[in-house]
């Protein structure tokens, strides 16, 4: 029997492909909320032929959702964007967030948004991570799990000439901080080894090909060792996904997005999970985007969804 509160499911960009991966899982999401405009996600529904219900309480059936209606300014049309409808975006996140903090939700997890057209509509915004880590006030770590595989990053949306600058030995002690801690405490490792990647090609070659390895991780990595974390490296990104070095890992810390994402989306796209660690609250997500030429096409693959909700309930049955 069920002992936690609802998840929030927030539908993310109404126009992309979040609405149809929520229908094609419904049959899954009896302890969910879903966060999203109701007269869309009929709509939706009835573009992709499958038998819709919404309830206020409880779903009990396969063809229920229970929904929190929150509207979009204007009409949603599949595959089109509307910036006046990123006020709408927000305005879930914010309920999900607002309603978790509350015991209300015992979690969130996201589909798709768009980025691009809330800046379009005038906000400034770089992501989930960084939005909910900004209205939390909580220092955050992006983590990406496919499997036993698992990637977590120093720096999330940041173009490629602002990530050297970012990288600090300071920035680098914190954020591994966070991520051995909630790996022992979300995800039951008792001493996690953290393999952390350099900067440059071949983790600086002694120097050769850049100095923030000898400058800024190495002592960083010193210094979390003297505190008992498990740390090796700096390691080259280019050998450390490896199957023979990932079999001896519990999570690799890349030192920007690019570095550690693709070789993991490789490994498990479509089954793989975006879950923000350091916040006060439970958020997983799925690990692609808004899909906008898929949207009502009946195409979408809703793998990613079913597995951001199996890891958000693992970590709340864990808090019991």
């Amino acid at each position: 029997m069920q002992t936690y509160a609802p998840l929030a499911i927030t539908a993310g960009e109404p126009a992309g492909i979040g609405l149809d991966i929520i229908l094609q899982s419904m049959p899954e999401l009896k302890d969910c909320i879903i966060i999203t405009d109701e007269s869309a996600l009929r709509e939706r529904a009835q573009q992709l032929g499958i038998a819709l219900e919404i309830t206020q309480t409880a779903a009990r059936y396969d063809h229920q959702l229970r929904v929190k209606p929150i509207a979009t300014n204007n009409a949603v049309f599949a595959g089109t964007l509307d910036s006046n409808n990123a006020e709408h975006v927000l305005a879930c996140l914010d309920e999900s967030l607002r309603g978790t903090l509350a015991g209300d939700y015992s979690a969130i997890v996201t589909a798709p948004l768009h980025k691009g057209v809330i800046n379009d509509a005038g906000v400034a915004f770089t992501g989930h991570t960084e939005y909910f880590a900004k209205h939390t006030n909580s220092e955050v770590v992006m983590l990406l799990v496919a499997g036993q595989v698992r990637v977590a990053l120093a720096t999330t949306h940041l173009p490629l000439a602002a990530v050297a600058e970012a990288i600090t030995s300071d920035l680098i002690i914190r954020k591994i901080t966070i991520l051995e801690h909630d790996l022992r405490t979300k995800f039951a490792l008792e001493r996690p080894h953290i393999a952390v990647c350099g900067l440059n090609p071949h983790a600086g070659e002694q120097g050769h090909l850049g100095r923030e390895e000898i400058e800024i991780i190495e002592p960083a990595l010193e210094h979390l060792r003297q505190q008992g974390i498990n740390v090796s490296g700096p390691h080259p990104a280019d050998t450390i996904f490896c199957q023979h070095h990932l079999e001896q890992t519990d999570a690799v810390f890349a030192m920007y997005h690019d570095q550690g994402l693709p070789v993991l989306k490789h490994i498990g796209f479509g089954d793989a999970v975006n879950t923000t660690l350091g916040l006060p609250i439970i958020r997983t997500s799925v690990d692609h985007g808004t899909a906008l030429d898929l949207a009502a096409s009946g195409k979408a693959n809703a793998g990613s969804l079913l597995a951001a909700l199996t890891l958000a309930r693992h970590q709340v049955t864990s808090r019991l």
